[in-house]
C-alpha cells in the first residue's frame, strides 16, 4: 500500500494500531485517553474514525473484547469473580450487568448452561448431530441413531 494509491492509509494504520492496543491490553485499566494517545488523535476525532472503520466506538469494542474473553474463561471453569478481574473490571456488579446485557444471561447462568451442554454432548453425542448430516452418511439406517435422539 502506498500513499499515492491510498492517500489516507496512514490514518487507517494508526486506527488499526489502536485496535491492536485494545486487543493486547484489554485486561488492564485502559480508557479512551490511553487508546486515542496510542493512535495520536484527539479523543473525539479518534472516536469518529474508529467507528467509521469498525462500526462501533472504541469503548464498545473494548467491552466486546472483554466479554468474549470472559466467556472463554467461564467455559474453562474460572469463577465469575476471577473472570471479572482477569478481563479488567474492578466491579463485579458492573461486569455482571454488562455481561447480562450483551450475552442475554448472567455469567453464572452462562457457565452453568455451558457445563450442562458439555455434559449432554458427552453423554449423547449423536443427539447433537443434525439429522440431515446423519442421513447423508447413512447413520440413520440400521443404527441406534433415532434411539439416541430420544
Amino acid at each position: 500500500m502506498t500513499t499515492e494509491q491510498y492517500p489516507k492509509v496512514y490514518l487507517y494504520r494508526r486506527i488499526v494500531q489502536a485496535k491492536l492496543y485494545i486487543d493486547r491490553y484489554y485486561s488492564e485499566k485502559i480508557d479512551l485517553d490511553n487508546i486515542s494517545d496510542e493512535a495520536h488523535f484527539s479523543k473525539f476525532h479518534f472516536i469518529r474514525l474508529f467507528k467509521s472503520i469498525y462500526g462501533k466506538t472504541p469503548n464498545q469494542y473494548l467491552t466486546e473484547v472483554r466479554i468474549e474473553r470472559a466467556k472463554h474463561l467461564l467455559e474453562q471453569g474460572d469463577l465469575v469473580s476471577e473472570a471479572c478481574n482477569l478481563v479488567g473490571y474492578e466491579s463485579l456488579s458492573t461486569f455482571s450487568g454488562l455481561f447480562s446485557k450483551i450475552v442475554g444471561k448472567s455469567p453464572n447462568q452462562y457457565a452453568s448452561d455451558f457445563n450442562q451442554r458439555k455434559k449432554n454432548i458427552q453423554e449423547k453425542p449423536l443427539a447433537f448431530v443434525p439429522k440431515c448430516y446423519a442421513f447423508m452418511h447413512g447413520w440413520t439406517e440400521n443404527s441406534n441413531f433415532e434411539e439416541v435422539k430420544k
